[in-house]
């Protein structure tokens, strides 16, 4: 039962693939784009990977189907794409079918069993003082990577905000939606906000010891954001204001002290006084999970639009 499950997984997996890449309209690209990240998280949790597959499902479906709604709803009613000439496609498709093979035989080729670091990686564990093996990797062993994420994001912000026009500079993005004080929308924001925050906050403190962590429970916060925002309870920032710009650079300048202060009391950039591993990780977890949470909200508005608060 468990092997026909998971074939049927993987031939819907492909279907939903094909369907997407070969669909002239966009919305149903992006419909099949969201689905096809659904089925991934549940592949990945077939796979015992429910921290790669919450990340898929908060951020690879949900945020990222969000963005791509609204940009095929900006493009709608513009000019269609020129369709590629048949050689042309017949070439890309050789190209891809080139490059699965190549990863497909150095998966193969791998030696049994494959080389990993996970056995040193266990040993050292205890010395971080959590349970959640991937939470340990992203913040102690690879601390350094997961810190220049972070950053990345908020250049991403900056990069999009200088797109906006100079007069709209420090201005707000979006216009101010508005909707039916008895609709659905705001109903269910007002419904799933608390929910939601409850959730994102167990989803950052559960991260600890178990599968989840600051950027999940920092997605659902953006996604609560951005569905308060669609729902016109909320207006968009102004992106010239001082909080929200205090509020994108919290979590990173956290983590960076705390960088800093372990080559004073352990030796090393992002190092950890022993017995102070976990304390010092939650430091950093809380003001990032909010950071991230701003960030991603603040990606999917896009530039400056307007200059009023109206």
């Amino acid at each position: 039962m468990s092997a026909a499950f998971d074939a049927g997984l993987a031939v819907l997996l492909f279907g939903v693939a094909a369907w997407t890449v070969a669909s002239r309209d966009r919305f149903a690209a992006v419909v099949g784009f969201v689905v096809y990240g659904s089925l991934l998280a549940v592949a990945w949790l077939r796979l015992h990977a429910p921290d790669v597959a919450l990340t898929e499902a908060a951020i690879g479906s949900g945020l990222s189907g969000v963005l791509l709604l609204g940009a095929a709803a900006r493009l709608r009613g513009g000019t269609e794409a020129r369709r590629p000439a048949a050689g042309l496609r017949v070439l890309a498709a050789a190209l891809a079918a080139a490059v699965a093979a190549g990863i497909g035989a150095v998966v193969l080729a791998l030696p049994e069993p494959a080389p990993t670091l996970a056995p040193l990686a266990a040993e050292d564990l205890d010395a971080t003082g959590l349970g959640n093996a991937v939470n340990a990797v992203l913040m102690a062993y690879r601390a350094t990577d997961t810190l220049l994420e972070v950053v990345v994001l908020v250049l991403a912000v900056v990069g999009i905000w200088s797109l906006a026009p100079d007069a709209r500079w420090g201005g707000r993005p979006w216009p101010r939606h508005e909707a039916a004080a008895d609709g659905v929308l705001p109903f269910l924001a007002r419904a799933l906000t608390p929910v939601g925050v409850v959730a994102a906050v167990y989803l950052l403190w559960v991260g600890a010891d178990a599968p989840g962590g600051g950027f999940q429970g920092g997605t659902v916060l953006a996604a609560l954001w951005l569905l308060v925002v669609l729902a016109g309870l909320l207006d968009a920032p102004a992106t010239s204001g001082k909080r929200l710009r205090l509020a994108l650079l919290a979590g990173p300048a956290v983590f960076l002290a705390v960088g800093l202060a372990g080559i004073l009391l352990a030796g090393s950039f992002l190092a950890y006084p022993p017995g102070w591993a976990k304390a010092l990780i939650l430091t950093i977890e809380f003001p990032k999970t909010f950071s991230i949470a701003v960030l991603l909200g603040l990606l999917l508005m896009g530039a400056p639009r307007r200059s009023d608060a109206a």
